[in-house]
């Protein structure tokens, strides 16, 4: 989407910008000022066209403005994915903050072989209704995984190279299940968690699976985890209150969750079933980072709410020290990988 196209949209969806924030049960109707696309909540989940997404809010106006990127001397490439089954928009950041191309059809969520940084040639795309397919870096397809369940949402892998798929809902069979593809590949199993819907998911460097995503009554923040050689996921509870749900990842040091309301990062040690914060990383100058993707010093932001993408320094937080600009419709997720 260009952005006179979406400024079209603008008055509409300054309406409903604040909706996630609205207690549990509340609903907005549906927009018909947006070209087709249709916006609204139930309780706290955005469902865009009739399809639940992991993003918090939308906010009226796209930003596009570019600061003098970070050169940091690597040559890799980053992948904002916009809504599902629509396209990645592909930059090469920190050579340049433009876009240098597309991937048609993609959309959601990625994730990398690796636990945290830049891929190692290959990343995944969680696109569009069952789609899970990998590629290799940049842009070249190399195979796709299927999965009866209907809307599949995030992805990790682990250090075996196991793929570790979350699922947002499944229609007939509730929401807020994993399944795991042994060595990314053939028939996954599949695990029920205590979440009704499944955000983001992240593995630690134990082999411990994470994801948060809503309760029962879709109001209630929850992370859970799946203890590496269990076969059952348990609640762990956090020592602060985490308002939305967003981006599970190891960052070397610490399990991180991000907060789409606060802006906020919260780095945690897990012991048992408690999570313990030991650091929150602020972020400022970004709407909604729907999905984030921490490397070595600096964290990558695709942004629903400002129809676009950030780089921020890592751990410090604050402004961002770049700006993506190019082809953005609704960012919903974010990876940085290299060949």
């Amino acid at each position: 989407m260009n952005a006179s196209g979406f400024l079209k949209h603008a008055g509409a969806l300054l309406a409903i910008a604040t909706c996630a924030a609205c207690s549990a049960g509340s609903a907005v109707a549906p927009s018909s000022a947006t070209s087709g696309s249709a916006y609204r909540y139930v309780g706290r989940t955005l469902f865009v066209n009739g399809r639940p997404v992991t993003a918090a809010r939308l906010s009226p106006l796209p930003r596009f403005a570019s600061l003098v990127p970070d050169q940091h001397g690597k040559k890799t490439y980053e992948y904002v994915f916009n809504d599902y089954e629509t396209y990645a928009s592909i930059f090469d950041y920190p050579k340049s903050t433009s876009q240098i191309g597309s991937i048609n059809g993609d959309g959601g969520q990625g994730c990398t072989n690796v636990l945290y940084g830049y891929g190692k040639k290959i990343f995944w795309n969680i696109g569009g209704p069952t789609q899970i397919t990998e590629y290799k870096v940049p842009d070249t397809p190399i195979k796709t995984l299927s999965t009866s369940y209907s809307f599949p949402s995030s992805c990790a892998m682990n250090s075996s190279g196991d793929l570790a798929v979350g699922i947002l809902y499944a229609s007939g069979k509730g929401g807020g299940y994993v399944i795991i593809f042994k060595n990314a590949t053939g028939t996954p199993q599949a695990y029920a968690t205590p979440l009704d819907e499944e955000f983001f998911n992240g593995y630690d460097a134990q082999g411990n699976l994470f994801a948060d995503g809503f309760t029962g009554d879709r109001s209630g923040f929850a992370l859970v985890e799946l203890p590496a050689g269990s076969s059952k996921f348990v609640t762990i509870k956090t020592s602060n209150v985490v308002q939305f749900p967003g981006s599970v990842q190891w960052d070397g040091t610490y399990l991180t969750v991000f907060d789409q309301i606060t802006n906020e990062m919260y780095q945690y040690t897990v012991s048992g079933t408690h999570a313990t914060l030991r650091g929150t990383v602020t972020f400022s100058g970004s709407s909604d980072c729907a999905q984030t993707w921490i490397v070595k010093g600096l964290v990558y932001c695709g942004d629903a709410g400002t129809n676009g993408g950030e780089v921020f320094k890592y751990p410090a937080g604050g402004s961002p020290i770049a700006n993506f600009t190019g082809d953005f419709d609704f960012p919903l997720g974010v990876v940085a990988a290299k060949k």
